[in-house]
């Protein structure tokens, strides 16, 4: 029995156990793929064709091999204008071995053992990469999560009185836990470092801010 396939925009003629290159198919080394558009099928003068297609023909196929074809190069020159083009082009491979030829529907022998198989060795997988995944993101939710520094308790200052600082700072400020001109006065400069690490303000301004915090606390 043959059949007559359409597949990458090309039609082969092929048979059981045949070898074939066709156009790149997504499919590791070993899996079972279907080419469902089948054109013809036949077995010696008798021959049934498709309207494109005949429905329910199915041809199953094994990845052999997935390579790339010899590079093909497109030159074009415009005489007199100094224009050339040269672009090169190699075509992605897949060498199949045809399985079956699948008529009336039937399913394939092997595809379904591929399938089942590969499901099951990815459940446990899958279900490990969560378990591993769960305790970084809930590490790096605190992480972004917890503030600078501890906010103390009481009323907070209104950090816009110091020269530099506006609402949008202020907040930020607010939001890493430095709420007070004490605070401010009393930072160090491991803190200050932090600060100009994790936070869109520089050392200078940090400090700058600080002396003013320094005179501000003061009354």
């Amino acid at each position: 029995m043959f059949a007559v396939i359409k597949t990458g925009g090309k039609q082969y003629r092929v048979a059981a156990n045949d070898l074939l290159k066709i156009e790149k198919v997504e499919a590791n080394v070993g899996d079972i793929v279907e080419i469902g558009h089948v054109l013809a099928h036949g077995e010696g003068e008798n021959v049934t064709f498709g309207a494109p297609f005949v429905d329910g023909a199915l041809v199953t196929a094994e990845v052999v091999e997935q390579g790339k074809n010899r590079t093909v190069i497109a030159f074009k020159k415009r005489r007199r204008q100094n224009s050339r083009r040269k672009i090169g082009h190699r075509q992605l491979l897949t060498t199949v071995r045809i399985s079956e030829i699948l008529l009336g529907g039937a399913k394939p022998a092997k595809k379904a053992a591929v399938k089942a198989e590969a499901k099951a060795e990815a459940a446990p997988k899958e279900a490990k990469a969560k378990k591993d995944a769960a305790p970084k993101e809930d590490a790096r939710a605190e992480a972004v999560a917890a503030p600078l520094f501890k906010a103390p308790k009481g009323e907070p200052d209104d950090l816009t009185v110091i020269k530099g600082i506006g609402p949008v700072a202020a907040k930020d400020l607010a939001e890493q836990g430095i709420i007070t001109f004490a605070q401010l006065a009393k930072l160090t400069e491991k803190d200050v470092a932090k600060i100009d690490e994790n936070m869109p303000f520089s050392a200078d301004q940090i400090k700058d801010w600080r002396e003013q915090a320094k005179e501000l606390a003061k009354k």
